[in-house]
C-alpha cells in the first residue's frame, strides 16, 4: 500500500530530497508559532501593563493618606541587587482606615539603592499627601501614577515576532509545495534584467506594447516558459490577517474595560452596547482569515506553462496547466480572457472602468479527483484570434491579455486564478 505522506521524494543524483509538503508544513508551523507567540505576548503586555496603568489614570478613586513609614526594599537579581520604594500610609475608604505599603502600580524592582531614596526624600513621615485606590481591591493604592515610556519599547518585542512570523507564514503559504529550483527562480526575477535595455523604454521595438521578461524569466518544467500568477491567494490571506490582527487589537482593549466595569460592579451598558457589532465584526474576521487560510492551503498552487511568448494574432502555440491539491474537481476551465481598462476623470475624481472584450475557452475538464503527491496535469492547444487587439498600455487605456484558471472545486468555494500573457502586433505594426 502507498503511503499517502511520503518522507522522501525522487532521487537526484546521489542524494534523496526531503519531503517538500513536510518542509513547506514545518516552515509553516515554525512562523505560525512565532506570530502565535507576538500575538499573545501583545496580549499579555496590554493586559498587565496597559490596562493597569491607565486604570490607576482614570478609574482609580482619589483620595487622603498619612504617611507613617518609608522604606526601600532590595531583593537579589541575576546582576546584583535590584530595589523599589515604599511608603506606607492610611488613608479611608468610604470611612473606613486601610493601612497599605505603596508606592506605583508597577512594582517593579531596578538597579539604584540612591535613586529610590532620593524619590522618598519627598515623603515626610506624619505628612499628609494624596493617593489614589482601586475601587474594586480598596488594598491596591499608590502615591504615584501616570504612564511609563519604557512600556511602549517593550511592545517592540511581540511586534517583531508578529511581522516576522506573519510575513514568513506568508512566504511559506506563498512558496506551498514548490520546490528548491521553483524558489530561486521567483527569487531572481528581479536581478535577471537585460542590460541593454529590454526593459527600459527607448530600446523597445513597440514602446506600447508592455514588456514581457517577467514572464519569459522563469523556465518551465513541461514547456518553455512558467508564466507568473496575476494576483497571488496568499496577499489576500495576508491582508485579511494584517486587518484581523488590528481590528481585534484595537476592539480588544475596550473590550477589556468594559469587561472590567461589569467585574467591579460598575458596568457601563452604553459602552457594552456599542462594542457588540465591533466584537461581532472581529470575530467575523477571524472566521474570514481561517476560511481564507484553508483555502488558500486546501486548493493547492495553480501552474500554467506555455511553449511559446510572446504570442501573436493568429499563431498557435502548447499550454500545460498544472493543479495540486486533495480535491473532488467538478469542473476546471482554462480560458483565454482579454480586458478594456479605461481611466478617466469625472469632477475631482479619477475612475477606472474595466470591461471584458473576449473570452475564449482554451480547455475544459469535468468529474475528476486530484489526490495529494499527485497533481493534475494537462496539455492543450491555444490559437489566438486572427483579429485580436495586441496588448497595449498607455496612460489611460489598457489592453490586457491573461490566461485565466477556473476551478468548481466540491467542498470548496469557486477559485479563479489569472496568468497574464503578452500578444504583440502582427507583422511588427502597432496600427488601432
Amino acid at each position: 500500500m502507498a503511503r499517502r505522506l511520503r518522507y522522501y521524494q525522487k532521487k537526484r543524483g546521489n542524494r534523496r530530497t526531503g519531503s517538500q509538503i513536510l518542509g513547506s508544513a514545518g516552515e509553516a508551523l515554525f512562523f505560525a508559532i512565532l506570530l502565535l507567540l507576538g500575538c499573545g505576548g501583545l496580549v499579555a503586555l496590554v493586559a498587565f501593563l496597559v490596562v493597569p496603568q491607565w486604570r490607576v489614570n482614570h478609574e482609580f478613586v482619589e483620595s487622603q493618606c498619612t504617611v507613617k513609614d518609608k522604606r526601600v526594599v532590595a531583593r537579589e537579581g541575576k546582576e546584583g541587587m535590584l530595589y523599589r520604594p515604599e511608603v506606607y500610609i492610611e488613608y479611608d475608604v468610604e470611612g473606613k482606615p486601610h493601612f497599605a505599603w505603596a508606592y506605583d502600580i508597577g512594582n517593579a524592582y531596578s538597579t539604584g539603592q540612591e535613586e529610590k531614596e532620593a524619590l522618598l526624600e519627598r515623603f515626610v513621615p506624619g505628612g499628609q499627601y494624596t493617593c489614589w485606590y482601586d475601587p474594586v481591591d480598596p488594598y491596591v493604592v499608590v502615591l504615584v501614577r501616570g504612564y511609563n515610556w519604557w512600556v511602549w519599547l517593550v511592545f517592540l518585542v511581540p511586534v517583531s515576532f508578529i511581522v516576522i512570523g506573519g510575513g514568513g507564514l506568508l512566504y511559506s503559504v506563498l512558496h506551498w509545495g514548490k520546490s528548491a529550483e521553483r524558489r530561486a527562480a521567483m527569487a531572481g526575477r528581479t536581478q535577471r534584467r537585460d542590460r541593454f535595455g529590454a526593459n527600459g523604454g527607448s530600446g523597445r521595438k513597440f514602446p506600447s506594447v508592455p514588456d514581457d521578461s517577467d514572464i519569459t524569466n522563469s523556465p518551465g518544467t513541461k514547456l518553455r516558459f512558467r508564466l507568473p500568477i496575476g494576483s497571488s491567494p496568499g496577499w489576500i490571506l495576508f491582508g485579511v490577517l494584517l486587518a484581523c490582527l488590528f481590528w481585534n487589537g484595537i476592539v480588544g482593549v475596550f473590550a477589556w474595560g468594559a469587561l472590567h466595569g461589569h467585574l467591579r460592579g460598575e458596568p457601563d451598558w452604553l459602552l457594552s452596547l456599542c462594542l457588540i457589532p465591533f466584537v461581532l465584526a472581529g470575530i467575523g474576521l477571524i472566521f474570514l482569515f481561517i476560511r481564507q487560510l484553508l483555502l488558500t492551503t486546501g486548493i493547492g498552487p495553480t501552474l500554467v506553462e506555455i511553449s511559446d511568448h510572446p504570442l501573436r494574432p493568429g499563431e498557435e502555440c502548447r499550454v500545460f496547466v498544472s493543479q495540486s491539491g486533495r480535491l473532488t474537481v467538478n469542473s476546471l476551465e482554462v480560458l483565454l480572457v482579454c480586458e478594456e481598462a479605461a481611466t478617466y476623470r469625472q469632477g475631482t475624481d479619477t475612475r477606472t472602468e474595466t470591461r471584458e472584450v473576449h473570452r475564449q475557452q482554451v480547455l475544459r475538464r469535468e468529474g475528476f479527483e486530484v489526490r495529494r503527491g499527485v497533481p493534475f496535469e494537462a496539455e492543450c492547444e491555444l490559437t489566438v484570434p486572427a483579429g485580436a487587439m495586441h496588448s497595449f498600455r498607455a496612460d489611460h487605456n489598457e489592453i490586457s491579455w491573461k490566461l485565466v484558471v477556473k476551478g468548481d472545486v466540491a467542498g470548496w468555494p469557486d477559485y479563479k486564478r489569472a496568468f497574464p500573457v503578452i500578444i504583440h502586433p502582427p507583422n511588427g505594426r502597432t496600427d488601432g
